[in-house]
């Protein structure tokens, strides 16, 4: 299978590639700002560009048959920017499958599922600014005719994956707290041969 990847150099991307590489089946081609010097160079392919950039996204995935976007909101409007550019590429070339991390504040609240978590008192955090962005690449998804899934962990601290992990449909697991950027990129890995959450979020926590 050929990957095309986006946020290949951040916490849950470079994680990815580890699976990718260890699996040993797949070829990853990754669109990178700058040159990072630990991506494995055994499966992974970088090139130099910028996802706010149409012409960058639509080269990187002209060769792929899966896209995965590990971007982050980097304090600005550089996700949704990058995701309309993904799904317009994705549609001119009749690519479907799309997988992306998100974040758990896109969840639906249990307590009044009309809302997501990030606006109920579910949410502990105190600024809504990135929510919001995931929000609205969520909302893009949904008016595509892609096969999206969107991952959403809750809090993400660094630490490997112990594939002991609990999953949710488009609801945040019941007294889930916290999921490893291991254990987020193993189950994204899992998905690259999965219909299970197809046009779905998934809830990822301990």
């Amino acid at each position: 299978m050929k990957i095309a990847l986006f946020g290949g150099t951040g916490r849950v991307g470079r994680a990815f590639l580890h699976f990718i590489e260890a699996g040993g089946r797949h070829s990853v081609s990754a669109l990178v700002r700058a040159e990072h010097p630990n991506l494995p160079s055994t499966c992974c392919r970088t090139f130099r560009g910028n996802a706010r950039n149409p012409e960058d996204a639509q080269a990187l995935i002209k060769e792929a048959d899966i896209v995965v976007s590990c971007l982050n909101t980097d304090g600005d409007d550089t996700l949704s920017v990058s995701i309309q550019n993904i799904i317009n590429a994705m549609s001119a070339q009749n690519k479907k499958r799309l997988i992306t991390i998100g974040t758990a504040g896109i969840l639906q609240s249990r307590q009044n599922p009309a809302l997501y978590r990030f606006e109920s008192n579910e949410s502990k955090r105190r600024s809504s600014r990135a929510a919001k962005e995931h929000a609205n690449v969520y909302e893009r998804l949904l008016a595509s005719d892609l096969n999206w899934t969107v991952i959403c962990p809750t809090y993400l601290p660094d630490g490997p994956a112990v594939t002991n992990y609990r999953v949710e449909r488009n609801f945040l697991p019941i007294g889930g707290k916290e999921i490893s950027t291991g254990d987020t990129a193993h189950f994204l890995y899992k998905q690259l041969n999965s219909d299970e959450f197809i046009r779905a979020r998934a809830g990822l926590a301990y």
